[in-house]
């Protein structure tokens, strides 16, 4: 079953700026949305939790080096989008 994503406006916000300033992974950006939107746990998609202060999130990867940041709500079965960058950034 499809999950539903969910673009709060802060994530649209910082989604446009960071694909604005990196155009070249706008194909992977699409494909990483696509694949969460049907199997969240695709192994491609390098899924895991995070810890620390951000323990209640997880995350997923575009490629090597940029990460989406994500809230799961299994039981409504959305994914609520938080943040995109890089490592660093988004961490």
């Amino acid at each position: 079953m499809p999950y539903t994503l969910i673009y709060p406006e802060s994530y649209v916000k910082r989604a446009k700026k960071f694909l604005h300033k990196h155009p070249e992974i706008l194909n992977q950006y699409q494909k990483t949305l696509e694949l969460l939107e049907l199997n969240p746990l695709h192994p491609s998609l390098r899924f895991h939790n995070l810890s620390g202060r951000l323990k209640s999130l997880s995350s997923v990867s575009i490629n090597m080096s940029y990460r989406i940041t994500l809230e799961l709500e299994i039981r409504d079965e959305e994914i609520i989008l938080i943040n995109i960058g890089t490592h660093d950034q988004v961490y």
